[in-house]
């Protein structure tokens, strides 16, 4: 049974190494990037951003450029005429009269409203909210993917204590089973050593899996299949520490969400004022040209050609639509008013966030210190206990009790530290600053 186990360890370590050999290096930068690059999310909200400076290029082609269409018409006919005349006794009879009419026409309209201007305003606030919500898309894909990235990091961190474990036990396995077959032990400290080290090697085992269920969730939002496989050999580093007041006023400059709130309320703005400037009379300017020629065997008028430019104006003033513009003024400022309102509920919310974000970094970061001094208590523990077990001073239970204080030390330390690193994760994304170095010069799509 025993060595059994041990070739099963063996062929995990194996297939471990085998695979940090064929794998692709990742980084945290470098999975940034091949996110923003191939994130469907991303991709969708910059296709938006597209979508909007469409609808303000043609907002500005309808509102300020005339509309000029050409018209071309060709008709026949082959008619059998009678015509009966005053002053003929006798009517006219035409059998198999043809006929032909040819326009072409070309028209120029141009009509301006007042509230045109304002109109093209807001289509440029509405662009500017499709980019930001554009960067809104790229934040939180930047820290699901740095959220994401950190999990696996933690994992393979566990599954480095659990393997430091699993030694421990296996030592603890040799050294009673010496004593066994010496008979200076009994079977019973044998088994019970066997069968945690069983144990230990089961977690060892269980912890394989939730490692490749945290490399499928960093791969699905890199947008690549779940069985492309990447190596990650890296620590969990907390940088200098963050300051609220930093924080804070970061977010009031550069948070998305709250600019596009901001935006918002502007384009409620611009849309109450467009209403209001519907009451002023428009201006339509025209003009053509057209050239209309008409051929007839039938008929005192057997010819006839015209040829010319026509052009006109007028102004229009609406005097009563049944109280529809004043109903929908009304409706636009409650609308302003509740983008208003939304505003500082947002101002409201994104503080409290940035503040409960920012209380538990300080705690964790508080706990930080007691998780690693607790760790070197704890490693001293397990090596005393290793040497009294090893020398017959100390019993097993002693020695699985220094054991397992010390895996649920480091386990808790790397824990704290993942804990950091999330707060420090949403604390940039709350205040707009959650881009790696150097990211701006990689989002030229959304500039």
């Amino acid at each position: 049974m025993k060595k059994r186990l041990f070739i099963f360890l063996f062929l995990i370590q194996v297939a471990m190494v085998s695979y940090a050999q064929d794998a692709e290096q990742l980084n945290l930068e470098k999975a940034i990037m091949i996110g923003l690059e191939k994130n469907f999310d991303v991709k969708i909200a910059v296709n938006n951003v597209m979508l909007a400076n469409y609808d303000k290029q043609i907002g500005f082609g309808t509102l300020f450029l005339p509309q000029v269409n050409a018209v071309y018409t060709r008709n026949y006919s082959v008619e059998d005429v009678e015509q009966q005349f005053v002053n003929a006794p006798e009517p006219n009879e035409i059998l198999g009269a043809e006929s032909d009419t040819e326009n072409f026409t070309t028209t120029a309209i141009y009509g301006f409203n007042p509230e045109a201007i304002i109109t093209m305003r807001r289509l440029g606030k509405l662009a500017e909210i499709s980019e930001l919500d554009a960067k809104v898309a790229v934040e939180n894909t930047v820290a699901a993917i740095s959220s994401a990235y950190y999990r696996l990091v933690l994992e393979l961190q566990r599954q480095q204590v659990l393997e430091k474990t699993l030694e421990f036990s296996k030592n603890r396995l040799d050294i009673a089973e010496a004593r066994y077959e010496l008979g200076g032990a009994g079977k019973r400290d044998f088994l019970t050593a066997q069968v945690d080290y069983n144990s230990d090697l089961s977690l060892k085992v269980n912890q394989e899996q939730v490692i490749q269920t945290a490399r499928i969730n960093l791969n699905e939002l890199l947008g690549i299949l779940p069985q492309q496989q990447f190596y990650v050999n890296d620590t969990i580093m907390i940088t200098d520490e963050l300051r609220l007041d930093d924080l804070v006023e970061n977010a009031y400059l550069n948070n998305k969400q709250f600019l596009v709130a901001q935006r918002q309320e502007n384009v409620a703005f611009l849309q109450l004022r467009e209403l209001q400037l519907q009451r002023l009379p428009s201006i339509n300017l025209s003009g053509g040209y057209s050239n209309n020629t008409f051929n007839s065997d039938a008929g005192f008028l057997l010819k006839n050609q015209r040829e010319g430019f026509n052009y006109g104006g007028n102004i229009s003033f609406s005097l009563f639509n049944g109280f529809a513009l004043n109903k929908r003024i009304q409706s636009a400022r409650v609308q302003r008013y509740n983008t208003d309102l939304a505003l500082q509920q947002f101002e409201v919310q994104m503080t409290s966030d940035i503040y409960r974000a920012y209380n538990a970094y300080e705690i964790s970061r508080r706990l930080l210190e007691i998780e690693r001094k607790n760790y070197e208590v704890a490693v001293e523990n397990a090596d005393i206990a290793l040497e009294r077990f090893r020398l017959g001073i100390a019993n097993y239970l002693e020695f699985r009790d220094a054991q397992v204080n010390l895996l649920t030390a480091e386990d808790r330390l790397i824990t704290s530290l993942y804990t950091i690193k999330e707060s420090e994760i949403e604390l940039l994304r709350l205040s707009g600053k959650i881009y790696f170095q150097n990211s701006d010069d990689r989002l030229d799509l959304l500039d």
